[in-house]
């Protein structure tokens, strides 16, 4: 080691003060040029997602009020609600790429297309992920109508079976039962169809311009009628070539059907119904009795002077109805939308949110944990056996999935109403069965045409009166 001189000393010591001297400096440059009001890190950019429903205004306005309800809590996520008038019209915009919602309502009727077409992703995983509760606040049955090729593809959200709509001011049992009549036994939990007919028999009086019964003339309106009665709609539950109403079990229980449905006394003639709905008959207290679901029950209840309580769909053998019900789909805008949309999705189905929407009246939900709650039983409004909703769901027949619903329905319903609405069919079995071929031409993709006639022939009555529904002298009900 060398010997440590003077020369050294005073170089180590110049550096040691340069190198303090530049600290110095640099301290206080530092502080000169200090921001004193610093900007603040970027906010990160909320996801923008659209809800996709339809409904009447009360409903779009609940839907509103629980997207507002998430967007308050949520720090990462906005959701706006985009509205149509009724699933045909949103369904159209969206078929079309007209609108594009990340989430969005649809009826069971459009889960095939939109399976087929891929508007939609399974959900089963992103469901336990968030964890909500599929096996035990769902029905089986809720959750097999929204399953395609072993997956959730939609979550179901809504689910109200078909009733009868009765004014208990014209089907009154008690007075039934006093008079000896079939009448209903139980807190309204079924009836048969004998009960029924009475019922629509002791409602219909001339001298108050009063009938018992209007069913819609659809395909739907007569499907709890057939399943009931032993039948089927269709040949095969999974992939149906045709209707199957031309079949012994299906064209007993319409014929037992129509007997009552077509007779002229007893229900709307056609010159009735150009004048007035048949919901706007039964508002005013001239109808006693109409096939509906639950979103009838705010406008009856709006109704002044109007007592009406439901039954279930009446028993030709067995208790069977039909359902609407109401899926939520996720639109595959993306992995990072998607995992977006599938939060909001699991708040939707919250019991709180389901509450809300519930409580206007118009939706049951497919939660059961809400649909037997108060916020839907609703107890001191009418109707007041609103258990008949929920109770009757276990008799649901779920029709099969198919892409071709609503072009059936345009085939077929004009035949179906020549059914209900013209008693002179001679052979009621062969016209059902020329019904059943005509769709085949729609359904059966090796359809080859046949000399079958397209719709009912003309003849005689079969089991109905000689009068026509349309008989002008009885119009006129007020």
């Amino acid at each position: 080691m060398g010997r440590f001189t003077w020369r050294t000393g005073a170089v180590v010591v110049g550096v040691a003060v340069a190198v303090l001297v530049g600290m110095i400096a640099l301290a206080s440059g530092t502080e000169q040029k200090k921001d004193p009001h610093p900007t603040k890190p970027p906010t990160a950019t909320k996801t923008e997602l659209e809800f996709g429903a339809w409904g009447s205004e009360q409903e779009i306005a609940a839907y509103q009020t629980v997207v507002d309800a998430y967007n308050a809590s949520s720090k990462d996520t906005r959701v706006s609600v985009v509205s149509w008038p009724d699933a045909d019209a949103m369904r159209d915009a969206i078929r079309s790429g007209e609108a594009t919602p990340d989430l969005y309502l649809i009826p069971r009727g459009d889960l095939a297309e939109t399976v087929a077409e891929k508007r939609n992703v399974p959900l089963l995983d992103l469901v336990l992920e968030r964890e909500i509760p599929i096996g035990d606040d769902f029905s089986r049955d809720a959750v097999s109508a929204f399953s395609v090729d072993d997956d959730l593809q939609c979550l179901p959200y809504a689910a109200s079976p078909m009733v009868i709509y009765y004014n208990t001011d014209l089907v009154d049992f008690a007075a039934m039962d006093a008079e000896g009549l079939p009448t209903p036994r139980g807190e309204n939990t079924g009836w048969n169809f004998a009960e029924f007919r009475a019922a629509a028999e002791f409602a219909s009086r001339p001298r108050r311009n009063t009938r018992g019964i209007y069913v819609e003339p659809t395909l739907r309106g007569l499907a709890p009628f057939v399943y009931s009665g032993g039948g089927q709609l269709f040949d095969d539950d999974g992939t149906p070539t045709r209707l199957a109403l031309g079949e012994d079990g299906s064209t007993d229980a319409l014929r037992q059907t129509l007997e009552l449905l077509r007779d002229p006394r007893l229900t709307l003639s056609t010159a009735q119904l150009e004048k007035r709905s048949a919901l706007e008959w039964f508002e005013r207290g001239k109808l006693a009795m109409i096939a509906g679901f639950r979103d009838l029950t705010p406008q009856l209840r709006d109704t002044e002077g109007l007592n009406f309580d439901v039954m279930p769909m009446p028993s030709l053998g067995s208790a069977h109805t039909i359902a609407d019900l109401n899926g939520l789909c996720l639109a595959p805008n993306g992995p990072m939308r998607t995992e977006a949309a599938a939060n909001v999705l699991s708040y939707l189905v919250s019991d709180e949110a389901l509450a809300r929407v519930a409580e206007t009246g118009y939706v049951q939900p497919a939660k059961l944990t809400v649909a037997f709650s108060e916020d839907f039983l609703q107890t001191g409004q009418a109707p007041e056996h609103s258990a008949v909703f929920t109770n009757v769901m276990r008799s649901v027949v779920l029709p099969p999935l198919m892409s071709q619903g609503r072009e059936l329905r345009d085939l077929i319903d004009p035949d179906i109403e020549t059914l209900l609405t013209t008693p002179d069919i001679a052979d009621l079995q062969e016209a059902l069965r020329a019904i059943d071929e005509k769709s085949r031409s729609l359904l059966d993709p090796d359809y080859e045409p046949s000399n079958t006639p397209s719709g009912p022939p003309d003849g005689p009555p079969e089991g109905s009166d000689p009068a026509s529904p349309s008989d002008p002298a009885s119009d006129d009900l007020g």
